[in-house]
Protein backbone atom coordinates (compact mmCIF):
# COMPACT_ATOMS: atom_id res chain seq x y z
CA UNK A 1 0.00 0.00 0.00
CA UNK A 2 1.64 3.34 -1.03
CA UNK A 3 -0.48 6.55 1.27
CA UNK A 4 0.54 10.39 0.26
CA UNK A 5 0.53 12.42 3.63
CA UNK A 6 -0.23 16.04 2.46
CA UNK A 7 1.01 18.23 4.90
CA UNK A 8 3.49 15.72 6.21
CA UNK A 9 5.82 17.62 8.72
CA UNK A 10 2.85 19.32 10.78
CA UNK A 11 1.97 17.96 13.68
CA UNK A 12 -0.61 15.85 12.76
CA UNK A 13 1.15 14.90 9.56
CA UNK A 14 4.06 13.67 11.83
CA UNK A 15 1.76 11.53 14.02
CA UNK A 16 -0.10 10.17 10.41
CA UNK A 17 3.74 9.62 9.00
CA UNK A 18 4.92 7.67 12.06
CA UNK A 19 1.33 5.51 12.59
CA UNK A 20 2.06 4.71 8.48
CA UNK A 21 5.76 3.81 8.63
CA UNK A 22 4.97 1.43 11.65
CA UNK A 23 2.31 -0.38 9.62
CA UNK A 24 3.77 -3.62 7.74
CA UNK A 25 0.56 -3.33 5.10
CA UNK A 26 2.56 0.38 4.34
CA UNK A 27 5.17 -0.53 1.58
CA UNK A 28 5.50 3.43 1.42
CA UNK A 29 4.87 6.54 2.45
CA UNK A 30 5.12 9.88 0.67
CA UNK A 31 5.25 12.77 2.50
CA UNK A 32 4.73 15.95 0.86
CA UNK A 33 5.51 19.35 2.29
CA UNK A 34 7.37 22.69 1.84
CA UNK A 35 10.19 21.81 3.88
CA UNK A 36 11.53 18.70 5.95
CA UNK A 37 13.23 20.30 9.62
CA UNK A 38 10.29 18.82 11.89
CA UNK A 39 10.31 15.09 10.85
CA UNK A 40 13.50 15.31 13.15
CA UNK A 41 10.88 15.01 15.93
CA UNK A 42 9.93 11.27 14.70
CA UNK A 43 13.30 10.23 13.42
CA UNK A 44 14.06 7.99 16.83
CA UNK A 45 11.56 6.19 16.65
CA UNK A 46 10.34 5.89 13.03
CA UNK A 47 11.07 3.72 9.96
CA UNK A 48 12.29 6.54 7.80
CA UNK A 49 13.56 4.01 5.26
CA UNK A 50 9.49 3.92 4.51
CA UNK A 51 8.78 7.93 3.77
CA UNK A 52 10.04 9.38 0.83
CA UNK A 53 10.28 13.21 0.97
CA UNK A 54 8.87 15.42 -2.01
CA UNK A 55 8.58 19.13 -1.89
CA UNK A 56 5.40 20.51 -3.53
CA UNK A 57 3.49 23.76 -3.96
CA UNK A 58 -0.37 22.83 -2.36
CA UNK A 59 -1.33 25.70 -5.05
CA UNK A 60 0.00 24.16 -7.93
CA UNK A 61 -2.30 21.79 -9.60
CA UNK A 62 -0.10 20.20 -11.08
CA UNK A 63 1.94 19.10 -8.46
CA UNK A 64 -1.00 18.00 -6.36
CA UNK A 65 -1.93 15.49 -9.14
CA UNK A 66 1.50 14.56 -10.06
CA UNK A 67 2.45 13.71 -6.24
CA UNK A 68 -0.82 12.01 -6.14
CA UNK A 69 -0.81 9.43 -9.30
CA UNK A 70 1.42 6.88 -7.76
CA UNK A 71 0.03 6.17 -5.00
CA UNK A 72 -3.23 4.32 -3.66
CA UNK A 73 -5.13 7.02 -1.02
CA UNK A 74 -4.06 10.64 0.01
CA UNK A 75 -4.51 11.86 3.50
CA UNK A 76 -4.88 15.61 3.10
CA UNK A 77 -4.02 17.31 6.45
CA UNK A 78 -3.07 20.91 4.79
CA UNK A 79 -4.87 23.81 6.12
CA UNK A 80 -8.85 24.03 5.56
CA UNK A 81 -8.15 26.91 2.53
CA UNK A 82 -6.35 23.99 0.64
CA UNK A 83 -9.60 20.82 0.65
CA UNK A 84 -11.05 22.31 -2.84
CA UNK A 85 -7.50 22.61 -4.89
CA UNK A 86 -6.67 19.11 -3.11
CA UNK A 87 -9.98 17.37 -3.85
CA UNK A 88 -9.85 18.68 -7.71
CA UNK A 89 -6.51 16.84 -8.02
CA UNK A 90 -7.64 13.87 -6.72
CA UNK A 91 -10.75 13.64 -9.04
CA UNK A 92 -7.98 14.57 -12.11
CA UNK A 93 -5.28 11.78 -10.75
CA UNK A 94 -8.40 9.60 -9.86
CA UNK A 95 -7.11 9.20 -6.24
CA UNK A 96 -9.47 8.52 -3.01
CA UNK A 97 -9.01 11.14 -0.11
CA UNK A 98 -9.20 11.95 3.26
CA UNK A 99 -9.41 14.84 5.08
CA UNK A 100 -10.07 16.11 8.60
CA UNK A 101 -11.81 19.45 7.90
CA UNK A 102 -15.80 20.42 8.23
CA UNK A 103 -17.62 20.12 4.46
CA UNK A 104 -20.72 21.70 4.18
CA UNK A 105 -21.76 21.72 0.91
CA UNK A 106 -20.19 19.74 -1.62
CA UNK A 107 -21.43 21.16 -4.40
CA UNK A 108 -21.36 18.87 -7.16
CA UNK A 109 -18.54 17.16 -5.56
CA UNK A 110 -20.04 14.23 -4.86
CA UNK A 111 -21.33 13.66 -8.56
CA UNK A 112 -17.65 13.87 -9.95
CA UNK A 113 -16.21 11.79 -7.25
CA UNK A 114 -18.66 9.02 -7.95
CA UNK A 115 -18.20 9.44 -11.98
CA UNK A 116 -14.10 9.40 -11.38
CA UNK A 117 -14.90 6.21 -8.86
CA UNK A 118 -13.08 7.68 -6.05
CA UNK A 119 -13.95 8.16 -2.27
CA UNK A 120 -13.68 11.98 -0.92
CA UNK A 121 -14.13 11.55 2.57
CA UNK A 122 -13.70 14.79 4.64
CA UNK A 123 -14.94 15.67 8.47
CA UNK A 124 -12.72 12.18 9.75
CA UNK A 125 -10.25 13.42 11.99
CA UNK A 126 -11.27 13.96 15.96
CA UNK A 127 -13.67 16.19 15.75
CA UNK A 128 -15.29 16.02 13.35
CA UNK A 129 -14.45 12.42 12.83
CA UNK A 130 -14.62 10.22 15.92
CA UNK A 131 -17.77 11.77 17.04
CA UNK A 132 -19.35 10.89 13.87
CA UNK A 133 -18.82 7.63 13.39
CA UNK A 134 -20.67 7.40 17.29
CA UNK A 135 -23.30 9.50 15.59
CA UNK A 136 -24.11 6.58 13.03
CA UNK A 137 -23.67 4.25 15.66
CA UNK A 138 -26.31 5.96 17.80
CA UNK A 139 -28.50 6.42 14.64
CA UNK A 140 -28.47 2.27 13.78
CA UNK A 141 -29.05 1.70 17.58
CA UNK A 142 -31.91 4.16 18.42
CA UNK A 143 -35.17 3.36 17.18
CA UNK A 144 -36.04 7.16 16.96
CA UNK A 145 -33.35 9.72 18.72
CA UNK A 146 -34.47 13.16 20.29
CA UNK A 147 -31.15 14.36 21.45
CA UNK A 148 -27.67 14.24 20.94
CA UNK A 149 -25.14 16.35 22.68
CA UNK A 150 -21.19 16.17 21.27
CA UNK A 151 -18.25 17.98 23.67
CA UNK A 152 -14.78 17.63 22.78
CA UNK A 153 -11.88 19.84 23.84
CA UNK A 154 -8.27 19.33 24.02
CA UNK A 155 -6.06 21.01 26.94
CA UNK A 156 -3.23 20.64 29.21
CA UNK A 157 -2.97 18.44 31.93
CA UNK A 158 -3.54 20.55 35.36
CA UNK A 159 0.16 20.42 35.99
CA UNK A 160 1.06 22.06 32.78
CA UNK A 161 -1.49 25.01 33.08
CA UNK A 162 1.19 27.42 33.48
CA UNK A 163 -0.47 30.49 32.20
CA UNK A 164 -3.72 32.77 33.14
CA UNK A 165 -5.69 30.88 30.51
CA UNK A 166 -5.27 27.29 31.99
CA UNK A 167 -4.23 26.71 28.07
CA UNK A 168 -1.43 25.40 25.45
CA UNK A 169 -1.48 24.85 21.79
CA UNK A 170 -1.82 21.69 20.70
CA UNK A 171 -2.82 22.64 17.02
CA UNK A 172 -2.72 25.94 15.01
CA UNK A 173 -2.97 29.15 17.59
CA UNK A 174 -4.98 31.00 15.37
CA UNK A 175 -7.40 28.45 14.45
CA UNK A 176 -8.04 28.17 18.00
CA UNK A 177 -8.76 31.91 17.78
CA UNK A 178 -10.94 31.73 14.86
CA UNK A 179 -13.02 28.89 16.57
CA UNK A 180 -13.39 31.43 19.36
CA UNK A 181 -15.71 33.66 16.85
CA UNK A 182 -17.86 30.49 15.68
CA UNK A 183 -21.23 30.76 14.93
CA UNK A 184 -23.23 27.77 15.88
CA UNK A 185 -26.71 26.63 15.23
CA UNK A 186 -28.48 24.31 18.19
CA UNK A 187 -31.98 22.53 18.81
CA UNK A 188 -33.31 23.93 21.76
CA UNK A 189 -36.89 22.10 23.18
CA UNK A 190 -37.83 21.79 19.05
CA UNK A 191 -36.64 24.91 18.46
CA UNK A 192 -33.59 26.37 16.25
CA UNK A 193 -31.33 28.55 18.24
CA UNK A 194 -28.46 30.62 15.93
CA UNK A 195 -25.85 31.76 18.64
CA UNK A 196 -23.58 34.59 16.66
CA UNK A 197 -19.85 33.53 17.69
CA UNK A 198 -19.68 37.22 19.14
CA UNK A 199 -21.86 35.75 21.51
CA UNK A 200 -20.55 32.36 22.30
CA UNK A 201 -18.98 32.85 25.34
CA UNK A 202 -21.93 35.11 27.09
CA UNK A 203 -23.02 33.72 30.03
CA UNK A 204 -25.98 32.07 28.92
CA UNK A 205 -24.22 30.54 26.15
CA UNK A 206 -22.01 28.36 28.49
CA UNK A 207 -22.89 24.80 30.96
CA UNK A 208 -20.50 23.31 33.05
CA UNK A 209 -20.06 19.31 32.57
CA UNK A 210 -18.74 17.18 35.04
CA UNK A 211 -16.03 14.21 33.06
CA UNK A 212 -14.96 11.30 34.39
CA UNK A 213 -11.42 11.50 35.79
CA UNK A 214 -11.37 15.06 35.43
CA UNK A 215 -14.13 16.71 37.03
CA UNK A 216 -16.05 20.14 36.24
CA UNK A 217 -14.92 21.22 32.54
CA UNK A 218 -16.59 24.18 30.89
CA UNK A 219 -18.53 23.75 27.54
CA UNK A 220 -18.70 26.09 25.13
CA UNK A 221 -21.21 26.47 21.57
CA UNK A 222 -18.86 25.10 18.92
CA UNK A 223 -20.58 25.12 15.60
CA UNK A 224 -24.01 23.91 13.42
CA UNK A 225 -24.78 21.06 15.39
CA UNK A 226 -28.26 21.29 13.41
CA UNK A 227 -26.24 20.32 10.16
CA UNK A 228 -25.52 16.65 11.23
CA UNK A 229 -28.92 16.05 12.31
CA UNK A 230 -30.55 17.09 9.49
CA UNK A 231 -27.92 14.68 7.38
CA UNK A 232 -29.13 12.49 9.61
CA UNK A 233 -32.73 12.62 8.69
CA UNK A 234 -33.98 13.38 12.03
CA UNK A 235 -35.65 17.15 11.43
CA UNK A 236 -38.87 15.56 12.43
CA UNK A 237 -37.75 14.09 15.67
CA UNK A 238 -34.92 16.04 16.86
CA UNK A 239 -35.61 17.51 20.33
CA UNK A 240 -32.61 19.19 21.62
CA UNK A 241 -28.72 19.33 20.09
CA UNK A 242 -26.05 21.12 21.01
CA UNK A 243 -21.80 20.38 19.69
CA UNK A 244 -19.43 22.36 22.65
CA UNK A 245 -15.37 22.73 23.21
CA UNK A 246 -14.65 21.78 26.32
CA UNK A 247 -12.17 23.80 28.79
CA UNK A 248 -11.02 24.52 32.26
CA UNK A 249 -13.37 26.24 34.12
CA UNK A 250 -12.48 30.48 33.33
CA UNK A 251 -12.01 30.55 29.68
CA UNK A 252 -15.05 31.72 28.90
CA UNK A 253 -14.75 34.45 31.03
CA UNK A 254 -11.66 35.22 29.67
CA UNK A 255 -12.74 35.59 26.24
CA UNK A 256 -15.77 37.30 26.76
CA UNK A 257 -14.08 41.06 27.44
CA UNK A 258 -11.32 40.49 25.09
CA UNK A 259 -13.67 39.86 22.31
CA UNK A 260 -16.20 42.93 23.32
CA UNK A 261 -12.81 45.24 23.39
CA UNK A 262 -12.39 43.94 19.68
CA UNK A 263 -9.10 42.01 20.42
CA UNK A 264 -10.41 39.57 17.44
CA UNK A 265 -10.59 42.14 14.88
CA UNK A 266 -9.46 40.97 11.53
CA UNK A 267 -9.52 44.50 10.52
CA UNK A 268 -5.87 46.21 10.08
CA UNK A 269 -5.24 48.73 12.92
CA UNK A 270 -3.81 52.40 11.99
CA UNK A 271 -0.30 52.72 13.89
CA UNK A 272 -0.35 49.41 14.61
CA UNK A 273 2.97 48.00 12.81
CA UNK A 274 3.31 49.23 9.38
CA UNK A 275 -0.70 49.62 9.10
CA UNK A 276 -1.36 46.02 7.76
CA UNK A 277 -1.18 43.95 11.26
CA UNK A 278 -5.01 43.65 12.82
CA UNK A 279 -5.75 42.89 16.49
CA UNK A 280 -6.15 38.77 15.47
CA UNK A 281 -2.79 39.01 13.37
CA UNK A 282 -1.33 40.14 17.09
CA UNK A 283 -2.85 38.06 19.38
CA UNK A 284 -1.98 35.00 17.08
CA UNK A 285 2.16 36.54 16.62
CA UNK A 286 2.25 37.32 20.46
CA UNK A 287 0.63 34.18 22.11
CA UNK A 288 1.46 31.53 20.42
CA UNK A 289 5.03 31.53 21.46
CA UNK A 290 4.02 32.30 24.93
CA UNK A 291 1.31 29.06 24.81
CA UNK A 292 4.05 26.29 23.56
CA UNK A 293 4.05 22.81 25.74
CA UNK A 294 7.23 21.62 27.38
CA UNK A 295 8.89 18.13 26.57
CA UNK A 296 7.77 16.97 29.94
CA UNK A 297 3.98 18.59 29.64
CA UNK A 298 1.33 16.64 28.40
CA UNK A 299 -2.14 17.56 26.76
CA UNK A 300 -5.49 15.76 27.05
CA UNK A 301 -8.05 14.95 24.89
CA UNK A 302 -12.08 14.71 26.09
CA UNK A 303 -14.71 13.91 24.12
CA UNK A 304 -18.27 12.94 25.58
CA UNK A 305 -21.40 12.39 23.42
CA UNK A 306 -24.88 12.01 24.86
CA UNK A 307 -27.64 10.30 22.98
CA UNK A 308 -31.16 10.26 24.03
CA UNK A 309 -34.18 8.25 22.60
CA UNK A 310 -35.82 5.11 22.39
CA UNK A 311 -34.99 1.86 22.22
CA UNK A 312 -36.74 -1.01 21.94
CA UNK A 313 -39.89 0.49 23.85
CA UNK A 314 -37.94 2.20 26.19
CA UNK A 315 -36.47 5.80 26.80
CA UNK A 316 -33.11 5.30 26.77
CA UNK A 317 -29.95 7.42 27.42
CA UNK A 318 -26.40 6.28 25.80
CA UNK A 319 -22.83 8.44 27.08
CA UNK A 320 -19.56 7.67 25.06
CA UNK A 321 -16.26 8.98 26.48
CA UNK A 322 -13.03 8.99 25.69
CA UNK A 323 -9.53 10.46 27.09
CA UNK A 324 -6.52 10.18 26.30
CA UNK A 325 -3.15 11.84 26.87
CA UNK A 326 0.41 12.86 24.83
CA UNK A 327 2.75 10.60 25.10
CA UNK A 328 6.27 11.65 26.70
CA UNK A 329 7.83 8.62 25.17
CA UNK A 330 7.43 10.00 21.62
CA UNK A 331 6.58 13.59 21.80
CA UNK A 332 3.50 12.85 19.80
CA UNK A 333 0.63 15.09 21.08
CA UNK A 334 -2.89 13.74 21.70
CA UNK A 335 -4.73 16.06 19.96
CA UNK A 336 -2.33 15.04 16.66
CA UNK A 337 -3.06 11.14 17.96
CA UNK A 338 -6.86 11.63 17.67
CA UNK A 339 -7.04 13.70 14.33
CA UNK A 340 -4.19 11.75 12.30
CA UNK A 341 -5.18 7.93 14.03
CA UNK A 342 -8.68 8.45 13.04
CA UNK A 343 -7.92 10.10 9.08
CA UNK A 344 -5.39 7.06 8.75
CA UNK A 345 -7.39 4.41 9.85
CA UNK A 346 -9.98 5.23 7.28
CA UNK A 347 -7.66 5.69 4.13
CA UNK A 348 -6.29 2.29 5.29
CA UNK A 349 -10.14 0.93 5.00
CA UNK A 350 -10.52 2.67 1.81
CA UNK A 351 -7.14 1.05 0.15
CA UNK A 352 -7.89 -1.96 1.60
CA UNK A 353 -11.63 -1.90 0.03
CA UNK A 354 -13.56 -2.04 3.30
CA UNK A 355 -14.95 1.53 2.53
CA UNK A 356 -15.99 0.54 -1.55
CA UNK A 357 -18.69 3.38 -1.94
CA UNK A 358 -17.53 6.37 -3.95
CA UNK A 359 -18.52 10.06 -3.96
CA UNK A 360 -18.36 12.42 -1.06
CA UNK A 361 -18.91 10.18 2.12
CA UNK A 362 -19.20 10.97 5.63
CA UNK A 363 -17.85 8.95 8.55
CA UNK A 364 -21.74 8.96 9.99
CA UNK A 365 -22.36 6.44 7.33
CA UNK A 366 -19.09 4.97 5.32
CA UNK A 367 -16.98 3.73 7.85
CA UNK A 368 -18.03 0.64 9.45
CA UNK A 369 -17.30 1.52 13.22
CA UNK A 370 -15.96 -1.77 15.00
CA UNK A 371 -12.83 -1.90 13.22
CA UNK A 372 -12.59 2.17 13.28
CA UNK A 373 -12.93 1.80 16.96
CA UNK A 374 -10.57 -1.38 17.37
CA UNK A 375 -7.89 0.21 15.29
CA UNK A 376 -8.03 3.58 17.41
CA UNK A 377 -8.26 1.01 20.49
CA UNK A 378 -4.81 -0.59 19.35
CA UNK A 379 -3.47 2.83 19.53
CA UNK A 380 -4.20 3.72 22.60
CA UNK A 381 -7.71 5.46 22.18
CA UNK A 382 -10.48 3.65 23.51
CA UNK A 383 -14.32 4.68 23.74
CA UNK A 384 -16.31 3.94 26.82
CA UNK A 385 -20.07 3.72 26.96
CA UNK A 386 -22.64 3.77 29.22
CA UNK A 387 -26.15 2.63 28.38
CA UNK A 388 -29.24 3.63 30.90
CA UNK A 389 -32.97 3.81 30.52
CA UNK A 390 -34.63 7.19 31.89
CA UNK A 391 -37.08 7.08 33.86
CA UNK A 392 -39.65 9.98 33.87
Amino acid sequence: MKVLVLGGCGIQGRTALHDLASDDQVTEVICADAQFDALSKINPFTPMEKIILTTIDAKNADDLVNVMKPVDVVIDLLPKEFAEPVNQAALTAKVSVVNTNYMYDPGDMHDKAAAAGIAILPECGLDPGIDLVLYGSALRRFDTLTGIKSYCGGFPEKSACTNPLNYKTSWIWRGVLSSTKRDSTFIVDGKRINIPGARQHDVANIHSVEFPGLGTLEAIPNGNAAFFTDRMGLADTIVNTGRYSLRWPGWAAIWRPLKDLGFLDETPVSGLGDGTISPMDFMDKFLAPRLVYQDNEKDLVAMLNIFEGVMTGKKMRLTSTLLFERDLDTGLMAMSKGVAYSAVTAAKMIANKQITDTGVLSPMFHIPEAPFLESLKKRGITVTETLEEIRD
